[in-house]
């Protein structure tokens, strides 16, 4: 008998909680806020970087202007297209799995990251999951007129519409405190997962929060005796 899951559909987060890219988000942040004149973070401060939108962490933590921070996501995201993507990108371990898993269920997925969408795309393909998912959806590349992770959230579930998926009880799977709000925005209960880049408080309000991969498939995959 096949596995079933609670949820009609389920949306993933990228950074934190399936890719662990920050050897890499480390080495540009180091590169361009020197290049700025900024002081660069330690990896204990990626927690401050890893999550939000860049475009509003450059402001939020080294004091930029919007259009300087502009100018620096530009200036990032030209180094990040340089070295590639993926480059010094890995997956959490068990997540490639699971994400499989739920695909061989039959249950809908899609990405909703803050990354830009042609990254999140490059990162999907490096990693074999593009065939999992039903929709692979980011931010705009500007990270300004598709960036709130509530209006991402709300661009999965319109193209998972689009595409004939129920998404009457959709569930968001997350590792930073935007996860939970933004898709408490739309009534979206979020699975909290603590493997990312994360305080222990950003969890509240999640409806759940778990520290393993085997926690989170028994949140997302009934076994068949419990169907």
């Amino acid at each position: 008998m096949p596995r079933r899951s609670p949820w009609t559909c389920i949306l993933w987060d990228v950074d934190g909680t399936i890719v662990d890219a920050s050897e890499g988000i480390l080495r540009r942040l180091t590169t361009a806020l020197e290049h700025f004149g900024k002081t660069p973070p330690t990896r204990a401060e990626l927690v401050h970087w890893i999550g939000p939108p860049m475009y509003q962490s450059f402001q939020v933590n080294v004091g930029m202007t919007p259009d300087e921070a502009s100018d620096a996501v530009t200036f990032y995201r030209g180094l990040n297209k340089k070295e590639g993507y993926s480059a010094g990108a890995k997956l959490f371990p068990g997540v490639s799995e699971l994400i499989h898993e739920i695909d061989a269920a039959g249950v809908p997925q899609a990405t909703a990251s803050s990354k830009p969408e042609i990254q999140v795309n490059a990162l999907m393909e490096h990693f074999e999951l593009t065939p999992a998912f039903t929709a692979i959806v980011g931010a705009t590349a500007d990270e300004r007129t598709l960036a709130t992770k509530a209006d991402i959230v709300a661009e999965a579930l319109r193209r998972l519409e689009v595409a004939g998926v129920d998404t009457s009880r959709p569930v968001l799977i997350g590792d930073r405190h935007h996860d939970v709000e933004g898709a408490a925005v739309h009534g979206i209960p979020t699975v909290f997962v603590r493997w990312g880049f994360s305080w222990p408080h950003e969890s509240d309000g999640a409806t759940a929060a778990v520290d393993t991969m085997d926690e989170l498939r028994a949140l997302l995959l009934l076994d068949p005796v419990d169907a």
